[in-house]
C-alpha cells in the first residue's frame, strides 16, 4: 500500500476537503444584492453591529464543496450494502418517478380534504395492500418509522389494557435477547419493566424460559420473526397462543417482513401488532434521518384503539378521520401532526404495484436464496454461528479469528480498504463477535462472488499472521480510523477559529 503523500492532500481525484468556514474568506460572497432604498428598520435597535460569521465562498465554491461532501458518502447506489438487520435494497426509480408526480410531490396537509381524493385513494389502497400481505384487519399509517411503530404498537396495546382495566397491573413486557435495540427502549419509554427472555443454543427463543415468565402481570411481548439471528421462530404459534391465554397480547417487530412477504401472513401466526419500515421491505430511501414511514397493522383486538387519523369510506367517497368526535372507534390518540409521508406512502404502492403479489413473494425467496448462498460460500473459512440454513442474513462469529490478533473491528475496517461498506457488526449481542451479513434480493450472483471471494480473501490473509493490514485498517481512506469511543463522549459540535497566529519579533 502507497504512503505517498501529496502538496494538496488529494489523493488522485479524491480530494482532502476542508470544512466550509475553513474555505471561507472576508469579502467573498456568491450572490450581489443591492442595499434596499426607502426601507425604515423596524429591529428596535436589535439590528446586528458585526460581522455575522458565515463562510464567504464563491457559488461554485460552494457548489464543488458540497458535491464532494456527498462523494464521500456511501449508498447503495454506489455499491453492495451487506448491513444485516437493516434491509439496505436498491429502490427503483419508478417509484421516485411516480413520487414526483406534481398531484403528490406538491400536496400540502393543510389542503381541504376535497381538494386530495387520488392523496386519499392512495393511503387507502396502500393501506388495503399492508392489510392484505399481514392478513390483519387495520393498520395504522402515520407512524414515521420502525421505533415510532413500536410506540404505536406499544400504545395500542396500553390503551387495550386500560379498557379492560388492567393498566395498572399488567405492567411486564417480555423481550427476546435477540431483539432489537428499539424493542426494550419502547417499551420502558411506555411505562413497561422489560423482561429479558434467553436463547437457546440454536439462536431462538427459549420456549421454557418463556413460559416460565407467563404471569397475570404480562401485558405482552416484543418479539422479532424472523429474528435478528436470521432465523425464523419455529415456536411462534406457541408462543403467540401461550401468551393471548396469559391475557397479554403480540407485538411483532416487522423489520424483518422483507424475508417473509408473500410467503408467510404474521395475522396467521397470531401477532396482534407488527410496525412494517416501508424503506425496508418496500424500497422507499433508507437513512438521512427521513423521512420515514413505519405503518402499524393491528389485530380485531387492538384495531379499535388504532391512532388518528385514519382514512374511512363512505359510500363511494374517502374521508380522513382526524378527531375523537367524529371517530365510532376509542382511538389512543395522535401520534404525528398529519398524515403520514405522502412521498413514502407513493413510493411503496410503486413497489407493490410493480411487481404484484407473485413478485412481492419472489422478494423474500431471492432474499433467503442470497443469505444461504452467502452462508455456503463462507461457512467453511468463517464460523457460521449457527447450524442449518438461514432465512434472510448470514450470522457469522468471531471464532474463526482466535489466535490471529484481528478483531471483529479490525476485520470490517479492512473491508474499507477493499471497497466494501461493513456489514453490522457485533450485533446480535447474544454472539461473540457477530458479523451480521443481509445481501437483499437486489443484488446479483456476480456482485456476492465478488464480495464473498474478498471476504474470504481477508480471512486468508488474517489466519496468515498479516496482522497490520487489519490493525491499520482503513488506510485507503479520507480519514483513518478514528476514536470512536472520544467522538462518542467527547464530541465537538462547533468549529472554532484558530487562534491568530503571533506577529513575528
Amino acid at each position: 500500500m502507497s504512503n505517498k503523500q501529496t502538496h494538496t492532500g488529494h489523493r488522485g481525484l479524491v480530494y482532502e476537503e476542508a470544512l466550509i468556514f475553513e474555505r471561507g474568506r472576508d469579502g467573498a460572497c456568491g450572490v450581489d444584492l443591492p442595499e434596499p432604498e426607502g426601507v425604515t428598520p423596524r429591529l428596535n435597535g436589535m439590528a446586528r453591529k458585526g460581522a455575522i460569521g458565515l463562510p464567504g465562498l464563491s457559488e461554485p465554491e460552494v457548489m464543488r464543496h458540497f458535491v464532494r461532501l456527498s462523494q464521500k458518502n456511501y449508498s447503495i447506489d454506489a455499491g453492495f450494502y451487506p448491513l444485516g438487520s437493516c434491509t439496505m435494497k436498491h429502490n427503483p426509480r419508478l417509484n421516485e418517478k411516480m413520487a414526483r408526480l406534481p398531484g403528490f410531490a406538491d400536496v400540502h396537509p393543510l389542503q381541504p380534504q376535497s381538494t386530495v381524493p387520488g392523496a386519499l385513494e392512495l393511503m387507502s389502497e396502500l393501506a388495503r395492500w399492508l392489510m392484505e400481505l399481514t392478513g390483519m384487519p387495520a393498520v395504522a399509517m402515520s407512524p414515521k418509522a420502525g421505533a415510532h411503530g413500536e410506540l404505536c404498537g406499544l400504545m395500542a396495546i396500553r390503551a387495550a389494557l386500560e379498557a379492560r382495566g388492567e393498566a395498572g397491573t399488567r405492567t411486564r413486557v417480555l423481550v427476546p435477547e435477540s431483539a432489537h435495540g428499539t424493542n426494550p427502549a419502547t417499551a420502558a419509554a411506555c411505562g413497561f419493566t422489560v423482561d429479558a427472555i434467553p436463547a437457546t443454543e440454536d439462536g431462538r427463543v427459549d420456549l421454557s424460559a418463556f413460559e416460565a415468565k407467563l404471569g397475570d402481570d404480562v401485558a405482552g411481548i416484543m418479539l422479532t420473526n424472523p429474528n435478528t439471528c436470521g432465523l425464523f421462530e419455529r415456536d411462534i404459534r406457541k408462543i403467540a397462543d401461550a401468551v393471548h391465554d396469559a391475557g397479554g397480547y403480540f407485538y411483532c417487530d416487522g423489520a424483518n417482513f422483507n424475508a417473509i412477504v408473500g410467503r408467510v401472513k404474521p395475522g396467521d401466526l397470531g401477532v396482534d401488532a407488527m410496525h412494517i419500515n416501508l424503506h425496508k421491505t418496500f424500497s422507499t430511501p433508507h437513512g438521512g434521518g427521513g423521512p420515514g414511514a413505519g405503518p402499524v397493522v393491528l389485530s380485531d383486538a387492538l384495531a379499535p384503539f388504532a391512532p388518528l387519523p385514519y382514512v374511512v369510506k363512505e359510500g363511494d367517497k374517502l374521508r380522513l378521520v382526524e378527531d375523537e368526535a367524529a371517530s365510532d372507534a376509542d382511538p389512543f390518540g395522535r401520534m404525528v401532526a398529519f398524515h403520514g409521508q405522502m412521498g413514502m406512502f407513493v413510493r411503496a404502492l410503486s413497489y407493490m404495484m410493480s411487481h404484484g403479489s407473485d413478485g412481492l413473494r419472489q422478494v423474500a425467496e431471492d432474499a433467503v436464496l442470497n443469505a444461504n448462498y452467502v452462508l455456503a460460500s463462507l461457512k467453511d473459512v468463517m464460523s457460521a454461528s449457527f447450524e442449518g440454513p438461514c432465512m434472510h442474513e448470514a450470522l457469522f462469529d468471531d471464532r474463526f479469528l482466535k489466535g490471529t490478533g484481528v478483531e471483529t473491528l479490525d476485520f470490517a475496517k479492512a473491508m474499507i480498504d477493499e471497497g466494501y461498506h461493513p456489514m453490522t457488526v457485533y450485533f446480535p449481542l447474544v454472539v461473540h463477535g457477530a458479523m451480521l451479513i443481509e445481501p437483499t434480493e437486489t443484488e446479483s450472483k456476480s456482485t456476492l462472488d465478488v464480495f464473498i471471494g474478498c471476504l474470504r480473501e481477508l480471512t486468508r490473509a488474517a489466519k496468515a499472521g498479516e496482522t497490520e493490514r487489519f490493525t491499520n485498517a482503513p488506510e485507503l481512506t479520507p480519514r483513518r480510523r478514528l476514536d470512536e469511543t472520544a467522538a462518542a463522549r467527547k464530541p465537538i459540535l462547533r468549529w472554532t477559529p484558530p487562534a491568530p497566529a503571533q506577529a513575528a519579533e
